[in-house]
């Protein structure tokens, strides 16, 4: 394990509610090729921060390395709607040219 994976970890159980610190958890375990966790990862930070956009961009990514299309759709999609929401003119562009690439 890495030293950055094992200061997340440890920052996560000491009750961290920082989405950022989940979200760079998930990014550590992704360069550690651990793409199975790294997708429940990005579950676990949407289920606890919703409208923490970059994670939506992110788990579509890996979803496609997984070859889960369908996953990665609807990562996609529902990053689009989070990024509209936020009015992030930026992630959402990404969020679409990702989604086109799908097709």
């Amino acid at each position: 394990m890495s030293k950055r994976l094992e200061m997340l970890e440890k920052m996560i159980e000491k009750g961290t509610d920082d989405p950022f610190v989940r979200y760079a958890r998930a990014l550590e375990l992704r360069s550690a090729g651990r793409l199975d966790e790294t997708m429940a990862a990005f579950e676990d930070v949407r289920t606890r921060h919703p409208d923490y956009v970059p994670t939506y961009l992110m788990a579509g990514q890996v979803a496609i390395e997984l070859e889960r299309d369908a996953d990665a759709r609807a990562w996609l999609e529902q990053g689009l709607e989070r990024a509209q929401a936020a009015g992030d003119e930026h992630a959402r562009s990404e969020l679409q040219q990702a989604l086109d690439g799908l097709d």
